[in-house]
């Protein structure tokens, strides 16, 4: 007999309580491979899993795009690749998958899950950029323009969980909310530079803030004593501000709409959209089907516009005369998906 002890399995994360809570914690929902079950269960409850992302609307994406056996598709914001796994699927065999994405983080655990289909090599390819620079990337890689687009909009889980992302109020994290990590300027160190006047501007134009006036002149007051470096720190001057003259649910709704408003203006995610919109008929087939998944009534103005102008002008042949809506039974299932709406065109013949 062996005087060698076998290796101990390692011990899961020490956590207070008998339930892990905050995302790092939260170990089997970051393995989905192997926890499985666990995961299901969270699956049901109409919650996503620490690290995930649930896609929305696949149904009706496909349905909108009706990607066929051997096209050519540009998947615009990668995320967790919840739609790229199935458009993967539609286009095989000899189909070719084209995924982009800003964020550097979770680009490279994407590429390695979706490589895991077992798809051929040659048939898929990423590069980390912002889609508002898709066209420049087709012009290397597809110059003919692709059979079928798509960009989603919203904001994935696995980003907004994250406390050290710094999306979300609802765990202390850095100010930061970069999409790209690596690269640009944080929320924190805009706000220093950021005046009143600014600040309502972007509250009001990024987040329909009816408090904008009051919220932004609070914001400059507090970083002159001290810079906002955490995500709490933003929360509590918002919700001290409006204390006692607004409802706490509204303060909570202002919470959110400053934060989404900070977001945006970080990310110049309406400028990247504006970019995207006006070179997206160059990158499209004759035929070629686009769907635009949005979060914010300020994408879908945007959007909105662009297609209906396309179409006046014979550059789209048919676009959405309406948002198509997730289903109730969706929306239950996964409430994130409740303000997601989808719009498409289908390219014409006419040249642009």
């Amino acid at each position: 007999m062996s005087d060698e002890n076998p290796p101990r399995p390692p011990r899961r994360p020490r956590y207070r309580g008998t339930h892990p809570r905050s995302f790092g914690e939260k170990y089997k929902e970051h393995r989905p491979d192997v926890y499985q079950e666990d995961v299901a269960k969270i699956l049901e409850s109409g919650k996503t899993p620490a690290g995930t992302h649930r896609p929305i609307m696949v149904r009706e994406i496909l349905e909108v795009l009706r990607p066929l056996p051997g096209e050519t598709v540009l998947d615009c914001t990668l995320g967790y690749g919840g739609h790229a796994q199935e458009l993967l699927k539609a286009i095989q065999p000899e189909g070719h998958f084209l995924g982009i994405d800003t964020d550097s983080l979770e680009l490279v655990k994407t590429e390695a899950r979706l490589r895991g289909l077992s798809v051929p090599v040659t048939t898929f390819q990423t590069k980390r950029m912002n889609f508002a620079g898709a066209s420049r990337w087709l012009a290397e890689v597809a110059p003919a323009g692709v059979d079928v687009m798509l960009a989603d909009l919203g904001v994935s889980s696995m980003q907004l969980d994250d406390p050290v992302r710094g999306f979300s109020f609802k765990a202390n994290g850095p100010l930061d909310m970069r999409m790209n990590a690596r690269s640009g300027v944080s929320a924190a160190q805009r706000l220093q530079k950021w005046d009143a006047e600014d600040l309502v501007e972007i509250f009001e134009e990024n987040g329909d803030e009816p408090h904008a006036g009051p919220l932004s002149e609070a914001i400059v007051r507090a970083q002159r004593s001290r810079p906002l470096t955490t995500t709490s720190d933003l929360a509590a001057v918002i919700r001290r501000t409006l204390a006692g003259d607004v409802p706490a649910e509204e303060i909570e709704l202002s919470v959110r709409r400053v934060f989404q408003a900070i977001r945006i203006a970080v990310n110049d995610e309406f400028g990247a959209l504006q970019s995207f919109l006006s070179q997206l008929p160059h990158c499209l087939k004759p035929g070629g089907r686009v769907a635009i998944l949005t979060f914010h009534s300020g994408e879908d103005r945007r959007v909105k516009k662009a297609f209906q102008q396309g179409f006046a002008d014979g550059v789209y042949s048919s676009i959405a005369t309406d948002v198509i809506r997730a289903s109730m039974e969706e929306q239950r299932a996964n409430s994130r998906s409740a303000s997601a709406k989808l719009r498409f065109a289908v390219r014409s013949d006419s040249p642009c």
